[in-house]
């Protein structure tokens, strides 16, 4: 075999070294990107990966079995696609949901031997009435200012806050909006009651389908004032309030929920490491908890899924990115955030080396881009990244001060950029914590659509040289 003269050998291997450097760790230039995006898009491993987790776990309740199934499903599936796993401990809330009932049993016009059955759903952290229920009048409000100046009839009675979820407002967008103007009755109103001497308080569900549908969610209740405190339907909520016009309204309740003691579970890691800048770090994320009512397909099996296809479509690929994808099914978001606070305890000295962070958790609506915490100059460097969403109807990008994305606020406070899809969310307070909340109501193709932007963003963060620039306005 004939030699080849040195300088065409050292071209050869410079060449193969420049290839290989390519496969493992391309730049953010386009064909990259939308071979990232275009991966995402062609793939069902996110929508198996929801179905297993809704159809063959079902709820995931902090505290629960079915909490503790799902932590074991999703390290084992990182742990096929060859990721490194790390389950780290953390302690969650046990609230176990009762026996729960109410009946309205006495009412102005009431005819003889006729009672009217309320549907209702106990608040996550109500405290219990005894085994055989309450009895007691109803007074209905329709706002805290309401509350404060009908102060004095509150004691002894159940409060009902009939207050509206807007719809409308969510309809134009606006749907974050319109959910934190009314679940601020259902975190607050049982606590101000409870501290009014109330004997219970009712929420009107938080959500826009009027089907008689309740819709679960934490009460802000403490130790020492913990009153039974329930979800009701619309349609009851309603009908309360026009029977209390009439007259007194007497119901008669049974709330059974028990408040153990806390108890041990996890949050997901799983690292797909970096090359040369492996001790920086970006994280993709959702979480893994959900109520207990139905499956939690939406919120946030979608988002948990999600990031998981992150590390399966650049493991297909074999693209290896610069800094560490950290993928992270958090624990406990739904009633404390304890796995949230666990990880930035564990990681107080080392947020610095968070280069980014995105959390997919407003349901699985589609997605028309990127919401992001970066700082104002950095806006420009996201270009490619916009270009290569777009083919996908992705394009979009807003920059906002602080993105307050449940789990990552911590690390958004601490300095750290975060990131999340801007996504139609004007039908998924329909389903939002409610019974309604299943595997059949997510579309297959948002749902990869949600990966595609995941993935891309990640990849692009991962690899970008430039200064996305951290929230420093946020750090206290």
């Amino acid at each position: 075999m004939k030699c080849r003269p040195l300088p065409l050998v050292i071209a050869v291997a410079s060449s193969l070294v420049s290839l290989s450097a390519f496969a493992a760790a391309p730049a953010n230039e386009a064909a990259a990107l939308a071979q990232v995006r275009d991966a995402a898009m062609k793939s069902d491993y996110a929508y198996t990966r929801l179905e297993e987790m809704t159809d063959l776990i079902g709820p995931r309740l902090s505290g629960s079995v079915g909490a503790a199934a799902a932590v074991t499903q999703v390290a084992e599936a990182m742990r096929k696609l060859g990721a490194k796993v790390t389950l780290q401990p953390v302690k969650v809330p046990h609230w176990v949901r009762g026996a729960e009932s109410a009946e309205l049993v006495n009412y102005a016009g009431k005819p003889a031997g006729v009672s009217q059955k309320v549907v209702l759903a106990a608040l996550g952290g109500s405290g219990a009435t005894p085994a055989a229920g309450i009895t007691a009048e109803v007074i209905v409000l329709h706002s805290f200012d309401e509350l404060k100046a009908r102060a004095a009839e509150v004691k002894g009675r159940i409060v009902l806050f009939d207050v509206p979820f807007d719809q409308k407002m969510a309809d134009r967008g606006q749907a974050g909006t319109a959910y934190g103007q009314a679940v601020a009755y259902r975190v607050a109103g049982p606590r101000m009651a409870a501290e009014m001497g109330a004997a219970a308080a009712l929420v009107r569900a938080v959500g826009g389908a009027v089907y008689r549908l309740t819709h679960a969610g934490s009460a802000g209740l403490q130790d020492g004032a913990r009153i039974p405190a329930a979800a009701v339907t619309i349609e009851d909520a309603l009908l309360m309030t026009r029977l209390a016009k009439r007259g007194a309204l007497t119901m008669h309740l049974t709330l059974t929920p028990q408040n153990l003691p806390d108890a041990d579970s996890f949050n997901v890691i799983a690292d797909l490491p970096g090359t040369d800048k492996a001790n920086e770090i970006v994280i993709v994320s959702g979480h893994l908890d959900s109520w207990d009512l139905a499956t939690g397909a939406n919120d946030d099996a979608t988002g948990v899924t999600s990031a998981m296809a992150v590390i399966d479509t650049l493991k297909k690929l074999d693209f290896k990115p610069r800094r560490t994808i950290r993928m992270i099914a958090w624990m406990n978001e739904e009633n404390g955030q304890k796995g949230a606070r666990a990880y930035l305890t564990a990681e107080a000295g080392n947020t610095e080396k968070h280069f980014a962070a995105y959390e997919d958790d407003n349901g699985s609506g589609r997605a028309f881009g990127v919401r992001a915490s970066v700082s104002r100059q950095a806006v420009q460097y996201f270009a490619p990244l916009k270009a290569a969403l777009l083919p996908i109807g992705a394009g979009g990008f807003i920059r906002e001060d602080e993105l307050g994305t449940g789990d990552l606020s911590g690390l958004e406070l601490a300095g750290v950029p975060s990131f999340e899809p801007l996504i139609d969310s004007s039908d998924y307070f329909n389903y939002h914590h409610s019974p309604a909340d299943t595997f059949d109501k997510v579309d297959p193709e948002n749902l990869r659509r949600h990966v595609a932007v995941m993935s891309t963003t990640a990849w692009f963060l991962a690899n970008t040289d430039q200064p996305i620039g951290r929230a420093d306005v946020l750090v206290k």
